[in-house]
């Protein structure tokens, strides 16, 4: 044996330690979200004006549903790129419920998809 000592601190952190003395803490320093581009905090904005317009004709639980998505759609949001991933296909597929009228939407959904590399 090598004498390494193993930790597994709940369902979280995993930490291995390789002899020494002494160690005390983990770093858990997390790396905020890079800056977006010009053009896809604009198309972010284009999006988000384009769902307030949806918004005001769908009916309660629609607009409900796309208010739950909109803290992760904002430009200067900090959030994983899969959160604001699900929040883009779940107002595609929101507005893709109200036909024509979601047709805008999902056009611009696409569009921020596709600035991120992701379509």
């Amino acid at each position: 044996m090598s004498g390494d000592q193993h930790y597994y601190l709940g369902s979280g952190d995993h930490v291995t330690l390789h002899g020494g003395s002494g160690n005390v803490g983990i770093d858990k320093r997390v790396t905020p979200a890079p800056d977006l581009a010009p053009a896809v905090q604009e198309a972010l904005r284009e999006l988000l004006s384009l769902i307030q317009e949806l918004r005001a004709q769908v009916p309660q639980a629609g607009a409900v549903a796309l208010d739950d998505s909109l803290p992760a759609l904002r430009a200067e949001a900090n959030v994983p790129q899969q959160e604001r991933h699900r929040a883009l296909y779940a107002v595609a597929g929101i507005a893709a419920t109200f036909g024509a009228l979601g047709v805008p939407i999902v056009e611009a959904v696409n569009k921020v998809l596709g600035l991120l590399g992701t379509q």
